[in-house]
């Protein structure tokens, strides 16, 4: 009777052990990963950026053009930057010029031309000399252009004859070719004492820069020149 009750407390004990067991046990969750290809992308290439002038001359180099007893040279040997500038003119104290000018005469005959908002002076120097033995014609003002930052700006001449910068030596490009200048319609005679030395007067903006700023020709085989 008594090993009866033993068994049946030992059977309830395994009983109580095995249902202890089942519970306490704790479920751990296998942890979840994501799985993401490495994906190789080609390099990218950065655009290059255009040159507008990519046989563009340094300043001080010579452009040679024509052939045989028809040849010229030509020179973009240096700029200045002018914030404004100072003109007269032998001219000047004419009524009919003072209208030009837009104002009386300024102290010592001078007349200040200041730019644009936002805009300065570039004065560019040019020479021109026929290295042939026949006359040829000397390419205008007019066809000399400054090209910066995609844009192309012509140059600006003063309506005035005789023309003198205080700021700047020398002569307008303009005054030396045509009539009053070095030969009869432009025509330039051989050697280079017969050559035009000039400069030529430009308004851009200030924020140009020299590196990027091109003096381009439209004469014989288009030369152009670099600033910087």
């Amino acid at each position: 009777m008594k090993f009866s009750y033993v068994f049946a407390g030992f059977g309830v004990l395994v009983l109580i052990l095995l249902v202890s067991g089942c519970t306490s046990t704790s479920q751990v969750q296998a942890p979840t990963y994501t799985y993401t290809p490495t994906v190789s992308l080609p390099p990218v290439t950065p655009t290059p950026t255009q040159v507008p002038f990519p046989n563009a001359l340094a300043v001080n180099q010579n452009d040679q053009f024509g052939s045989g007893a028809n040849q010229g040279q030509v020179t973009v040997y240096g700029y200045k930057v002018l914030s404004n500038y100072n003109w007269s003119s032998p001219q000047y104290n004419s009524n009919p010029y003072q209208q030009i000018a837009n104002g009386p005469n300024l102290e010592n005959g001078y007349t200040t031309v200041t730019p644009a908002a936002g805009n300065t002076f570039l004065i560019v120097f040019v020479k021109f000399i026929n290295t042939g033995t026949n006359a040829i014609s000397a390419p205008s003002a007019g066809q000399f252009y400054v090209y910066s930052n995609g844009i192309s700006y012509k140059t600006s001449v003063i309506n005035v004859p005789q023309v003198t910068l205080s700021q700047v030596p020398g002569t307008p490009y303009a005054d030396l070719v045509g009539a009053g200048g070095t030969g009869a319609a432009g025509d330039v005679q051989p050697g280079q004492s017969n050559g035009l030395d000039g400069y030529l007067i430009f308004e851009v903006p200030d924020s140009f820069t020299p590196s990027t700023t091109y003096v381009t020709l439209n004469y014989e085989n288009q030369p152009s020149w670099v600033l910087g």
